[in-house]
């Protein structure tokens, strides 16, 4: 996760992070690094939480701009809170993806951030969804995100099998999680993750120590 301090026109977005979000059977698990950087190379804060709760199960990871997605998010939360009220029902992970999507592209010229949103409700039970830059929406059972991303997804592609069970895709998401940060320079800190099924959800805290080596580091 970077704060912005160039122009974007001039040297592009530097995501500086790595995120995740994998379904499961019954459920999904959403995660991220903890480490915020400023321009890639000043590390501004070592434990940040990019895993966001902007429903009761449905959660987003963000990347990018710090304010930008910050601001969104909170946006984001309002406005499924209003929706949660006029429905009288709790909103679909479709309706969170949407309205990021939604305040994403409406203000695609300003905006350096992008999303991974995950969830579960009674319609569609677990999924996951891509907020990309410029506001696309697509879902997938898998995703991943980030400066670290482009480490990992040889592992992923390997390793992610559909309908896994919450133990193996909680593994699955730790070691894909620490690759990227073994490799990535902007990424680091600890991992947070958030499984999320019919039973509520469970937040998952595993310090930079406790991280599976796959090398030397």
């Amino acid at each position: 996760m970077e704060k912005r301090c160039v122009d974007s026109q001039v040297k592009g977005v530097s995501t500086g992070t790595t995120i995740l979000a994998a379904t499961f059977d019954g459920g999904v698990v959403i995660g991220s690094d903890s480490r915020a950087s400023i321009g890639g190379e000043y590390v501004s804060n070592k434990v940040i939480n990019k895993v966001i709760q902007v429903h009761d199960r449905i959660f987003c990871c963000m990347a990018g701009s710090l304010a930008d997605a910050q601001a969104v998010t909170k946006a984001a939360k309002f406005q499924l809170s209003l929706h949660s009220v006029q429905m009288e029902a709790p909103p679909l992970v479709i309706a969170a993806a949407s309205v990021l999507k939604e305040l994403c592209y409406r203000n695609k010229e300003e905006l350096q951030a992008g999303f991974i949103t995950a969830g579960w409700d009674s319609k569609e039970g677990p999924q996951v969804y891509v907020v990309s830059l410029g506001g696309m929406l697509v879902r997938q059972p898998v995703t991943i995100g980030g400066s670290g991303s482009t480490y990992i997804y040889g592992y992923i592609d390997a390793k992610y099998t559909p309908n896994m069970s919450r133990e193996d895709c909680l593994q699955f998401a730790t070691n894909a999680l620490a690759l990227a940060m073994g490799r990535d320079n902007v990424s680091g800190g600890v991992v947070n993750l958030v499984v999320i099924t019919h039973r509520g959800v469970e937040r998952v805290v595993i310090p930079g120590d406790k991280l599976p080596k796959f090398h030397d580091e």
